[in-house]
């Protein structure tokens, strides 16, 4: 059977009578880049190098490129030409942008080199081998490391594509004179020999995998500008400071907590700052604490309350409803409230550890003044103690005033007769002891006149 040809196909093949181009034609109408952006070595730089027109590369394509440390292995990661076809393709514009933003001068750009060709086999047996003449070139530098008595850690090593350069990562605290370790490896590897110190974060970026979130880590995926993290940022993000859960690989504080860093600061700057007095639905109160994301305030009202209130809700403690006129049924107190934890006040908590102390001093010597004399009424000014031993600080000041109030009116401690002035000073000198906590409460009770 035949094949007739429809009219409607011969209008398609005819370009005259065609409103759109076919795919052939859109490729051979693109123009292709001048200048291919690549990544390359272990610590992932990258680089915008010159390219042939000739070259047709798609993203994550092998390319052996010429940069400023000799002839290497790259991986195309996108073409800087906005006709390129790509849809990932950016413009020059653009990129230069994204650099700026992401460090500026201190981001590993480079420009000053050209790409030669796409990798092929060849290119790919030599790269293996060169991976193979890395790790050699670790191990060496380990064991003369080791043999000079140089205090470095070599982390990782790396070697060009045609082996005229070895780069040595070595972690260091202080300066080390690694000139005899570099000419006796230059020596043996018949290679120039570059020796690279680099720190915790650099260590982490070379050697890390993933992170506790699942993902690679953020220096060794795209961070390539490590700037310090503060411990500010650690307090105003996470609840807790346990190093465990804040540092990283590196052993420093997590990058991450930088991202979200100014989301956090003017979320707080909106909130109101503590012992502020606001009002709310339910009447006016003291700011005690807030929560930052959920832009949550908790304020103790006037009758000692504590309820959560939105940011937005707050009112002018002036011309806000008082107390009591509004039916607070619907409103939940903030404890039963589990959206905003309570507010831990330290300055109360240190007062609590120094009455415990006062306390158990106050209690031991109570004890002591339980062990001797005679047991009577407190009315009656004994100086035993013994009824009220246990007592807290509170408690025994209140006895040592009432002891002062029944010397002052001359009551005796048996007889109801006034005491002596010897058994007075007595008294004194024991009760001064007593609060010391140094001496025996327990004595012969005071002489009667």
């Amino acid at each position: 059977m035949s094949i007739f040809p429809l009219p409607m196909f011969e209008d398609d093949a005819d370009p005259a009578r065609r409103d759109a181009m076919t795919i052939e034609e859109q490729l051979e109408a693109i123009e292709p880049p001048s200048t291919l952006v690549v990544r390359f070595g272990r610590t992932k730089m990258i680089g915008e190098y010159e390219c042939n027109r000739d070259i047709r590369a798609g993203c994550g394509s092998k390319l052996v490129v010429r940069t400023h440390r000799g002839i290497e292995l790259a991986t195309l990661l996108t073409t800087t030409c906005p006709n390129s076809g790509c849809p990932t393709s950016v413009s020059r514009k653009e990129m230069l942008g994204y650099i700026d933003a992401s460090g500026g001068k201190d981001y590993p750009f480079y420009d000053r080199g050209r790409v030669l060709r796409i990798a092929e086999a060849e290119d790919m047996r030599a790269f293996e081998e060169r991976t193979g003449d890395a790790r050699r070139l670790a191990a060496k530098c380990r064991e003369l490391s080791k043999f000079y008595n140089l205090e470095m850690k070599i982390v990782d090593a790396e070697m060009t594509l045609e082996a005229e350069r070895g780069i040595v990562f070595f972690h260091s605290e202080a300066r080390v004179d690694f000139r005899d370790l570099a000419q006796e490896l230059g020596s043996e590897f018949r290679c120039r020999i570059d020796m690279r110190q680099v720190g915790s974060r650099d260590e982490a970026r070379l050697v890390a995998d993933y992170e506790r979130c699942g993902q690679h880590c953020c220096c060794k995926s795209f961070l390539k500008v490590l700037k310090p993290v503060s411990m500010r940022s650690a307090k105003q993000q996470k609840a807790t400071l346990d190093p465990l859960k804040i540092s990283g690989r590196c052993g420093r504080l997590m990058c991450c907590l930088r991202y979200e860093d100014q989301t956090y600061k003017e979320l707080k700057a909106k909130l109101p700052h503590r012992k502020t007095r606001v009002g709310t639905i339910q009447g006016p109160g003291i700011v005690v604490d807030g929560q930052i994301l959920t832009q949550l305030v908790r304020v103790r009202l006037d009758d000692g309350r504590d309820i959560a209130v939105p940011l937005e809700e707050l009112m002018d403690p002036d011309t806000c409803p008082a107390i009591g006129e509004v039916d607070v049924s619907a409103f939940p107190a903030a404890d039963e409230d589990d959206r905003i934890p309570p507010a831990k006040d330290k300055a109360k908590g240190g007062k609590g550890k120094r009455s415990r102390r006062k306390r158990g001093r106050g209690g031991d010597a109570g004890g002591t003044g339980r062990s001797g004399g005679s047991a009577g009424s407190s009315s009656t000014g004994e100086s035993t103690g013994g009824d009220s031993g246990g007592d807290s600080g509170g408690g025994k000041r209140k006895r040592r005033r009432r002891r002062k109030k029944v010397v002052r009116d001359g009551a005796g401690s048996a007889g109801g007769q006034p005491q002596a002035e010897g058994g007075q000073g007595k008294k004194k000198r024991r009760r001064r002891r007593r609060g010391k906590g140094g001496g025996d409460s327990s004595g012969p009770p005071a002489a009667q006149s």
